[in-house]
């Protein structure tokens, strides 16, 4: 079976990728490293991808992740790169992003969750349903938090305008933290939004599969 590797999104875990369905495909998630101090996003990219045993591997990367595996994508060859829920250009970045980051708003406001942050960080993410709060608010709290203020930072931040020619798109119409007005996806899920990959898994599974039944 060939394999997959895969890059959740921001402190999620390989549950992010338990819905899908990729026929012939094992999914592998690399887990996330706690970054080093002053460690920068391509830095942190050549320590992620040890993880990879193939040449010309496929990488799948949601949200943050993707950026991490655009960033992988530059250092090694890659035969496909598949993004869910992300961007793939600072281009992409919304605009309020872009405000935070030129007022570094991020590096004064408190970024752990708490009560009053959580219904709105679900809504940005689109966790509707208990099951999706419930996953939602396990990550926030089991995620470390040098590395959520590191993984903001890059985020934000992030320079690149650089697209790997095997890049498949895929992003939901009504993702709040992304919004598909900036972006020019491969496929758009319908009712979409940034936690798609629980609540459309099998919309997504469609496109990925369509994809590789290609080669």
């Amino acid at each position: 079976m060939k394999t997959i590797y895969c890059i959740s999104g921001l402190g999620a875990d390989e549950r992010a990728f338990s819905k899908l369905r990729v026929k012939g495909y094992e999914l592998k998630v690399i887990p996330w490293l706690i970054p080093g101090q002053n460690e920068t996003i391509q830095e942190y990219a050549a320590r992620m991808r040890a993880g990879i045993k193939d040449e010309q591997p496929i990488l799948m990367g949601l949200s943050f992740g993707g950026m991490i595996c655009t960033e992988i994508a530059k250092q090694i060859p890659v035969k496909k790169l598949i993004l869910i829920s992300s961007i793939k250009s600072s281009d992409e970045l919304p605009t309020w992003m872009k405000v935070v980051a030129r007022l570094r708003l991020h590096k004064i406001v408190p970024l752990r969750s708490s009560r009053l942050t959580e219904p709105i960080q679900n809504i940005m993410l689109g966790a509707g349903s208990e099951e999706e709060k419930m996953i939602a608010s396990e990550y926030r709290k089991k995620v470390d938090i040098s590395y959520t203020n590191w993984a903001v930072n890059e985020a934000i931040n992030w320079k690149n305008n650089w697209k790997h020619p095997e890049t498949i798109h895929i992003h939901g119409d009504n993702d709040r933290m992304f919004p598909i007005k900036n972006i020019k996806p491969t496929f758009t899920i319908k009712n979409g939004g940034h936690f798609m990959i629980m609540n459309k898994a099998a919309a997504i599974s469609r496109c990925i599969n369509e994809i590789l039944q290609e080669d």
